[in-house]
């Protein structure tokens, strides 16, 4: 389809447009968990004001309750992205104006207007969890719209909780399609997923069973592999068949986050493996029609004593990646060593590190943990305090501007794991800091005069996750090729 023939949707044409074309974002929506099981608000969408302008910049100006509790709403993703952009029938062109909201423990779906008042979003529809446990799928977690404009979601359990991997399906207004994944092969786990239509391909990665991930972290639980994940699954795209698993092993447990390059004619991406902290590049093989994987960043493992017991290695835990809009750099979060990384990545099998900066973590100069062996630092880093407040947790979810210039950081995982990792952030209320980045040579600073903190929320103490901008981001835009 010809751009000149088509009508123009939501979003950008291309990466680049956006690169250069997007406006600075002013509103930022995050994702808020209430830690207070009883607290009968529950968690909430909250809109943040990121405008310098602003007397109200770096404050929750709004906040959209889910008035239920024990949802943990955790991800969102938009009804439509730029995968719509070309139509051609103006009539038809869809608008970006719902933000979808799985749940990842209540099984629910919030289906939230973003559109009538930007700044102050509304509840449109909620999607109730037997929804999902009729079609024997559970605990949602990321959605895409797709290119016809239906809503694809990422599931991880059957209706018992057990690990399963496949992914539901909305039409435009929210009604329940059914699954996605057609023919015998159905994935032991699901997570994340990407899609390139170009090359007729998905790739989905994998977490783990939701009745082992709900109750917290045990070491054990990784024992398992058809519970706990270590493999990336690849779809055909039009045929939605599984048609090839790539077993990572133990160094690749867990891979979380996972990206396509924004570029729709690139056939590759990386996936951050947050147990050990790793990223594997995958990418089509030459010679066959199956896709290859190798390490290409490792974050080794740090020796520690903590109030002077045992020895014991603590690793990174690698929870976010993000990959810029023109595909120049990758960045990740190390939630338990409190670091975020920037890597040059134009070289696409040699990342090189650019830019690393400190947001707390487990391994501060001033706590209970002495670092015995650090293959990486000469001596723990300080506690990081910005506007009089001590960042507690770690870096955790990441937003980066359409320019590149600012990435946006929160510090709330999964409000049971907060609880099990860091008591402490849960107690205070989580933050989102602002680093800001140097496009040209490479390189990140933190921005001393921006903080949001959630620990004086009407209803106590939150915790903030994903983070979103009205017009699209970094993280949900996926891009087709017009021609």
């Amino acid at each position: 389809m010809q751009q000149s023939k088509c009508y123009c949707g939501p979003g950008y044409a291309t990466p680049l447009d956006a690169v250069r074309d997007g406006p600075r974002e002013k509103l930022l929506y995050v994702v808020t968990v209430q830690p207070d099981l009883d607290e009968p608000h529950g968690d909430y969408l909250s809109t943040v004001d990121v405008d310098p302008e602003s007397s109200t910049y770096c404050q929750v100006i709004h906040r959209t309750f889910t008035n239920s509790k024990g949802n943990e709403l955790h991800h969102s993703g938009w009804n439509t992205c730029s995968s719509c952009h070309f139509v051609g029938d103006e009539s038809k062109a869809p608008k970006r104006d719902r933000l979808i909201l799985p749940c990842l423990t209540s099984d629910r779906i919030f289906v939230v207007d973003v559109a009538t008042n930007p700044r102050a979003p509304t509840v449109h529809k909620v999607i109730e969890p037997d929804v999902l446990k009729n079609a024997n799928v559970t605990a949602p977690h990321t959605s895409h719209c797709l290119p016809n404009g239906n809503i694809m979601i990422s599931i991880m359990g059957d209706a018992d909780g057990k690990a399963k991997g496949d992914f539901v399906e909305f039409d435009k207004n929210f009604n329940f399609v059914g699954t996605w994944t057609k023919g015998d092969k159905v994935a032991m786990c699901g997570y994340d997923f990407w899609y390139q239509p170009f090359f007729n391909v998905m790739v989905a990665s994998e977490w783990g069973a939701p009745r082992l991930f709900r109750r917290g972290y045990h070491p054990s639980d990784i024992e398992d592999p058809t519970q706990y994940g270590r493999r990336l699954n690849f779809y055909k795209w039009n045929e939605r068949e599984l048609f090839q698993t790539i077993d990572l092993g133990e160094e690749g447990m867990t891979p979380l986050e996972i990206r396509f390059l924004h570029n729709p004619k690139e056939n590759q991406g990386y996936v951050g493996c947050t147990l050990y902290s790793n990223v594997y590049r995958f990418y089509k093989d030459e010679n066959s029609d199956k896709y290859l994987t190798e390490k290409v960043i490792d974050c080794p493992a740090k020796k520690v004593s903590v109030d002077g017991k045992e020895p014991e290695y603590v690793n990174g835990m690698m929870t976010d990646i993000l990959i810029s809009l023109d595909d120049r750099f990758l960045y990740f979060s190390n939630w338990m060593h409190g670091d975020i990384r920037q890597y040059d990545i134009t070289d696409r099998r040699n990342p090189k590190l650019t830019g690393q900066v400190w947001l707390g973590g487990s391994i501060l100069s001033d706590s209970k943990t002495k670092v015995l062996e650090d293959k990486e630092l000469t001596k723990q880093p300080d506690p990081t305090l910005i506007k009089g407040r001590r960042l507690l947790g770690g870096p955790q979810m990441l937003q980066l501007s359409l320019d590149g210039k600012r990435l946006y950081v929160s510090s709330s995982l999964f409000s049971p794991w907060d609880k099990q990792f860091y008591p402490d952030m849960v107690k205070a209320g989580g933050t989102i800091a602002l680093i800001d980045i140097d496009t040209v040579n490479g390189g990140m600073k933190i921005n001393e005069s921006f903080l949001v903190d959630f620990g004086n929320e009407p209803y106590g103490p939150s915790l903030p996750h994903e983070m979103r901008y009205p017009g699209g981001d970094c993280t949900s835009d996926i891009w087709i090729v017009n021609e």
